[in-house]
């Protein structure tokens, strides 16, 4: 690793000189030729701790996020998103804009890069694009368009699911998802945890169709009115296990299963996604996909940082593992 002496001896300086140069100081008198030997050399010898300490100056980034802010205050998993950036811009000392769905928006010279929450057609990330060339994507996958991403490995939490509830000895397996669309409505969005629940299902030759259904959001009474309409249609031939695709939907279920007397776990085994903070306060506590939204965030940071203090045109994809975790709405 270069040090400030390496760089001095390659410009020709002393090392006091150097150190006065990377840091910025203003009362120092030389020369825009010695200037440019010193950085000339440092980025030679790949020494970029000078490039840190300028940035946190005034650096800024803009953390965009594609729920308005009053759908982010209902959805506390892009809130603990967010919440993760800002902790790491923080310790960084990089002041954060906030800008939402309805939130108007100018890019500006010291907004050094943009994280991206969420999901994004592709005339949104094509003016994210036309903004900064320094972009990471959260929960969404772009590294086919050559963008940074840090997203879920959602096979494997699917995966861990389906396959509890196999070895539970549960034949009857139900999903409940729900619908988006794009923040600009240009399109609606396809469910990963759908996708790859329906290969899971056809792989043990489980899967039937009727037992899927969708509802209009991602929202506790969305959640209990879907289920409710899965006990009208379905009537005795219930599934005994669902998968839900968010707590807040599992919440919902299970609101609308103690109205019709039904018992949890006894009678249907609830398993939800995201372990947000009101999973284990529940009745029957929520057994469900725990993801680890803040270190998401955080490590979305990190890899926007990184790309702010280089030079690299490959992009980086990190995929985040997850944990099943049984509480009391499932065995």
């Amino acid at each position: 690793m270069a040090t400030i002496k390496d760089i001095a001896r390659m410009a020709g300086v002393s090392s006091a000189t150097v150190s006065r140069v990377l840091n910025e100081d203003e009362t120092l008198s030389v020369s825009n030729e010695t200037k440019e030997k010193i950085f000339k050399a440092a980025k030679t010898l790949a020494y970029t701790k000078h490039q840190k300490k300028i940035l946190k100056k005034e650096a800024k980034i803009a953390i965009v996020q594609w729920y308005t802010e009053q759908e982010e205050a209902n959805d506390l998993y892009y809130l603990s998103i967010r919440l993760g950036i800002e902790k790491r811009a923080e310790a960084e000392g990089y002041e954060v804009v906030r800008v939402f769905q309805d939130t108007p928006f100018e890019m500006s010279a010291d907004i050094m890069g943009i994280i991206a929450i969420g999901k994004f057609s592709d005339q949104q990330i094509k003016q994210l694009r036309s903004w900064t060339k320094c972009l990471c994507f959260v929960d969404t996958d772009q590294s086919m368009q050559k963008l940074d991403s840090v997203v879920v490995d959602f096979e494997q939490a699917v995966a861990s699911v389906v396959d509890h509830f196999e070895a539970k000895g549960h034949q009857k397996i139900g999903f409940i998802g729900g619908q988006e669309s794009y923040g600009d409505q240009s399109d609606q969005i396809i469910d990963k945890r759908l996708t790859f629940f329906k290969q899971s299902l056809e792989k043990i030759k489980l899967y039937q169709e009727k037992y899927l259904f969708v509802a209009p959001a991602f929202s506790v009474t969305a959640g209990e009115q879907t289920m409710q309409a899965a006990l009208e249609t379905l009537k005795e031939d219930m599934p005994s296990a669902f998968f839900v695709a968010n707590d807040a939907l599992a919440i919902g279920c299970l609101r609308a299963l103690q109205a019709k007397k039904k018992k949890v776990p006894d009678d249907i085994n609830i398993i939800g996604f995201n372990d947000m903070s009101v999973a284990k306060y529940s009745f029957p506590t929520l057994s469900t996909v725990r993801v680890a939204t803040d270190l998401m965030g955080e490590t979305a940071f990190d890899l926007l940082l990184d790309k702010i203090n280089s030079e690299r045109t490959v992009a980086k994809k990190i995929q985040f593992s997850t944990d099943l975790i049984i509480r009391e709405s499932s065995y």
